[in-house]
């Protein structure tokens, strides 16, 4: 079944400002909703709101450009208009701040639903529904229900009463799990409550050793810095793809140390990245062209480092290690993509190697540390070939 949502955005909270336009993960409230009703494949998105000022309206501008389809609308029958009579709609009250886990949950329900919280202290400020629960803002509703209601509305307020008739009209009330709990925001403080829990949550398990013990805390750091900042996902991984094509340019001209600086700042760029997206609701695309690009452009400032040493005292094997080494790389990612089972993160990787030349860096011993990298990369290419054919023998076997 088709799905559209509406999201009530005219609220004030405890400043006098629209509650929509608070500041979350770098841009508003407003557009967090609607990214989250569009992750749940609501479209049209309709945005209820009495006034459009200037800061709203760059918000829409905004969403359009990411091609969402979302629509501001000033009165009931106007939105009501959007939706189809057979069309469930996405009903997110105005000030709640829905977990995505949540809506996603909601794409395969065919009926009319409302989804609850206690009534309890810690929900008070929720709107009573029943003598045991509350509205947690979130609930699916008939596209004809819609119509109907904002018909005799008057001067009601819209999202409320649309519950009170959808409730009427025998609704199911789903009590959301604790950890899937909305927000409702009343002021910028529970809004920063809220992104720091979203950004907690988007560390996610890291696969090598570089990520899970040795880059946290800058990680962390630069994540939390960048998020109330304009910066996009998509700069990151350009800078890092930069970085690492100016330390392979920096090698050719023997400025070894500069180089290997770049490469170091490059190593969390596209984690961070990823952690932007994740809690912006952009998320980073696995096949994006700068992810793509960072394992080559590696292996070139590799084989730069290579020639360097070729050219400069530690003979061909110098190149040949790099060659070698680039080799093996390459075959082991190739080998690692035909399985799903987790794989222990001391194998090669591109932030492992660049973290292991620093102690090579130091003793100035350039052309040890490409033969010791080609033979890391050989051991895991051999590592992940054993497993990815013994699991092929099982499936065979069977």
């Amino acid at each position: 079944m088709a799905l559209g949502a509406l999201i009530g955005a005219y609220q004030e909270d405890e400043s006098g400002g629209l509650t929509a336009l608070l500041p979350l993960a770098g841009r508003s409230l407003i557009e967090y909703q609607v990214r989250s009703a569009a992750a749940a494949g609501a479209s049209p998105i309709v945005v209820l709101v009495e006034r459009i000022p200037a800061a709203l309206n760059q918000a829409f501008e905004r969403l359009r450009g990411e091609g969402l389809n979302v629509v501001p609308v000033s009165d009931g029958n106007e939105a009501a208009t959007r939706f189809e009579p057979g069309e469930l709609v996405l009903l997110i009250g105005d000030a709640i701040v829905p977990p995505l886990d949540l809506l996603t949950g909601l794409v395969d329900e065919q009926e009319a639903l409302v989804a609850t919280v206690p009534d309890d202290e810690r929900h008070e400020d929720f709107e009573r529904v029943d003598g045991v629960s509350r509205w947690s803002g979130v609930a699916l509703v008939e596209g004809r229900m819609l119509g109907a209601t904002a018909a005799m509305l008057g001067d009601w307020d819209l999202p409320s009463t649309l519950l009170r008739r959808t409730m009427q009209g025998g609704a199911r009330l789903v009590p959301v799990a604790e950890e899937s709990e909305p927000l409702l925001a009343r002021n910028a403080e529970d809004v920063a409550r809220f992104e720091r829990s979203i950004l907690t949550a988007s560390r996610g398990g890291r696969d090598d050793l570089a990520s899970r013990y040795v880059l946290p805390l800058a990680e962390d750091f630069a994540t939390e810095r960048l998020l109330d900042t304009a910066v996009r996902s998509e700069w990151l991984l350009y800078a890092a793809l930069a970085l690492t094509f100016g330390a392979a340019l920096c090698f050719t001209r023997g400025w070894l140390w500069a180089g290997l600086a770049l490469l170091l700042f490059s190593t969390p760029l596209d984690l961070i990245a990823r952690r932007i997206g994740h809690i912006r609701l952009r998320p980073v695309a696995s096949d994006a062209a700068a992810i793509r690009l960072l394992w080559p452009a590696a292996g070139l400032a590799l084989l730069a480092l290579g020639w360097w040493e070729w050219r400069h005292g530690a003979g061909w094997g110098a190149l040949l290690a790099a060659a070698t080494c680039a080799a093996f790389a390459h075959a082991f990612a190739v080998e690692r993509s035909h399985t799903d089972l987790p794989q222990p993160p001391w194998l090669f990787s591109r932030r492992n190697a660049i973290l292991a030349a620093l102690p090579f860096a130091i003793g100035n011993r350039w052309a040890a540390y490409l033969v010791l990298l080609s033979t890391y990369a050989a051991i895991s290419f051999f590592f992940v070939q054993f497993v990815v054919h013994r699991l092929r023998g099982e499936l065979t076997a069977h």
